[in-house]
């Protein structure tokens, strides 16, 4: 029997064929080297809230109604799926909206195929796949919220590490912060997880927050 190796689930939802058809191109595209492949599983909201198991998924939000009750509904009885979000053009508020309310990702609903696997694979790594403008927002709302972390000690970064953070507190992706220290994504990956850790947080956005409230760099 041949071992097929790992494979990623990824979940599609959308009532509309042509986006769906658009969608599913995605599994057209070359897998990189040291990709996970994708394994395509078309599915409705109700089949996800009755157990279907899946690791990531998709959601046209602009067919579900533009509203992000479909995603707490959703995060409410699946918590360990990671969901992205494709949603109306130039909807800011809803963008930011849905990234709160736990999806880790982002895409304006005319964003090209390879732009979406890219989201993808940021997903994947742990990270949050929005625009800039979005993530920025994100931030500013989440640096109104009282947090009593502030009392504890703050974390000890190396001098590499708070280049990093500098960078991510400008809305930087892992690409273009690679590309500005002259290091490998990999490298700008395995920095955002050892900042995770030593912070106490679970992605970047809360990261962002909490960093930007300490006097460290």
């Amino acid at each position: 029997m041949i071992d097929i190796g790992p494979r990623i689930q990824l979940g599609l939802i959308s009532e509309s064929p042509l986006r769906l058809a658009g969608l599913f191109s995605i599994f057209d595209l070359p897998v990189l080297s040291g990709k996970i492949p994708l394994i395509p599983v078309i599915c409705s909201i109700p089949e996800v809230l009755a157990g279907l198991t899946l690791d990531y998924l998709i959601l046209d939000l602009h067919e579900a109604g533009s509203s992000s009750h479909f995603i707490h509904a959703i995060l409410r009885v699946r918590p360990g799926i990671r969901l992205l979000v494709v949603g109306p053009q130039g909807n800011d508020d809803l963008a930011v909206e849905v990234i709160s309310a736990g999806a880790r990702a982002y895409l304006d609903l005319d964003a090209e195929i390879d732009l979406v696997r890219r989201a993808i694979d940021e997903v994947i790594c742990g990270n949050i796949a929005a625009p800039r403008r979005i993530l920025s927002r994100l931030i500013d709302r989440l640096l109104t919220v009282r947090d009593s972390s502030l009392t504890n000690a703050p974390p000890q970064l190396t001098p590499r590490e708070k280049q990093v953070i500098e960078l991510i507190l400008q809305a930087r992706s892992n690409r273009e912060i690679a590309r500005s220290l002259g290091v490998s994504t990999q490298a700008v990956t395995a920095y955002v997880g050892r900042l995770m850790r030593k912070t106490g947080t679970d992605n970047r956005i809360n990261l962002a927050k909490f960093m930007r409230k300490r006097p460290l760099l």
